[in-house]
């Protein structure tokens, strides 16, 4: 697969890897240097969208559960009726009522709070839930509380035996926490290209590896079907052209699923101009599968 066409318009964008995987073989790579971890930003966000769903076909968690139920000990004095309405399920959709992102990456070194549950809880809750699309750190952040709470232990290790290590990724890799050590499941997540790449081949085979069903395929269908109002995205995974689906971080780190082409594209880089990069990935290398 000749993917120069795009190296020529990516490269001066500032991407620093790419890998494309079709129908189980490799069909193009280029590095600009050796690999290493670097943070993934809110492509974290679907790690944590697949931790909700281990959790769920453990019996941990409960899409239905509302918020005040999962999170008694550090709710707001008074509870709007919006706050009351909310859902586990609204955590993972942008829908959860809330009118402006919350925790996102320049307010959460100022935050006075240490008890970023109680400070996310404590936010207007303007909208119902499910009604509003608005992009906040708070929905995948507190969906991260839940099941660690609910698994006795933080997101990386809940994950290690779950995805990491079937996976290949045997090193613990090192992921961003709140002031009181909880894993921050909306961001700041270290992985190489090829170990986010690795993340959408298991996407793309619908949770399956090496033979093993780790998670339900059903759960991967559901994260990956439009399930906010008025924006194309699912349970913590943007979608996006070609029936794609995708983990997607700031300063584009991408894992681009497409499941017609059998397909898998990711891209790691250190762009300020996403826009122009996705539609080079779409039109030269995606139009190209």
């Amino acid at each position: 697969m000749d993917i120069s066409k795009f190296l020529e318009i990516a490269e001066p964008l500032g991407v620093l890897g790419v890998k494309v995987t079709q129908r189980g073989r490799q069909a193009a790579e280029w590095l600009l240097e050796d690999e290493c971890r670097r943070n993934v930003y809110s492509a974290a966000k679907s790690y944590t969208s697949c931790a909700v769903g281990f959790a769920v076909q453990e019996g941990l968690v409960s899409l239905g559960e509302k918020l005040v139920d999962a999170f008694p000990g550090e709710l707001p004095d008074e509870i709007s009726g919006n706050l009351a309405k909310a859902t586990v399920r609204d955590l993972l959709t942008m829908c959860l009522g809330q009118e402006q992102g919350g925790l996102m990456g320049a307010q959460r070194p100022v935050y006075e709070e240490k008890n970023w549950v109680k400070l996310s809880l404590g936010l207007p809750f303007v909208y119902e839930p499910g009604t509003q699309f608005v992009y906040n750190n708070v929905g995948p952040y507190l969906a991260g509380i839940l099941v660690q709470r609910r698994a006795g232990c933080d997101l990386v290790s809940y994950l290690m035996p779950r995805l990491f290590e079937p996976l290949g990724i045997g090193n613990r890799p090192t992921w961003e926490t709140d002031p009181l050590g909880n894993t921050f499941g909306a961001g700041g997540l270290l992985l190489t290209l090829t170990e986010l790449h690795k993340f959408g081949i298991f996407c793309l085979q619908g949770g399956e590896w090496n033979g093993r069903q780790l998670l339900s395929k059903k759960w991967i269908e559901e994260s990956a079907r439009c399930q906010a109002v008025g924006e194309d995205y699912g349970y913590l995974f943007w979608r996006g052209e070609y029936n794609s689906f995708r983990a997607d971080g700031k300063y584009s780190q991408l894992s681009i699923i497409l499941p017609d082409q059998e397909s898998v594209v990711t891209v790691v880089s250190e762009c300020r101009k996403s826009s122009e990069l996705m539609r080079a990935i779409y039109d030269h290398v995606c139009a190209l599968l």
